[in-house]
């Protein structure tokens, strides 16, 4: 069965959610990570969330599929600066190999 991010996250959590950082350098992912609701989610729900992300399934996030992140929830939202993307990565990149494993750091 396939998935959608609405199936776990409300449509109107992740549609306020990109509302609230339309302005470029706006975007801050622990915001936007309790906007969607995806803080009050279990374990399993947010790496179901990591798994729809997760683009290329490499079981990591890159920094270049970071760029399309907010476009992931909705398809006509903006790209993420370059600043918004560095700041994302090393926020949430644990062992700074350049990728965002679903806890947040990279297994080999």
């Amino acid at each position: 069965m396939n998935m959608s991010l609405t199936d776990i996250l409300s449509a109107e959590a992740i549609e306020n959610a990109i509302k609230d950082c339309e302005a470029p350098d706006s975007f801050s992912y622990k915001k936007f990570f309790q906007l969607i609701g995806l803080t009050k989610k279990s374990p399993e729900e947010v790496r179901e969330v990591f798994r729809l992300l997760d683009d290329n399934n490499s079981g990591f996030i890159e920094e270049s599929e970071l760029k399309f992140f907010l476009r992931r929830f909705v398809p006509g939202a903006r790209t993420l600066t370059e600043n918004e993307t560095k700041n994302f990565m090393s926020g949430s990149d644990g062992n700074s190999d350049g990728k965002i494993g679903v806890d947040g750091k990279s297994h080999q």
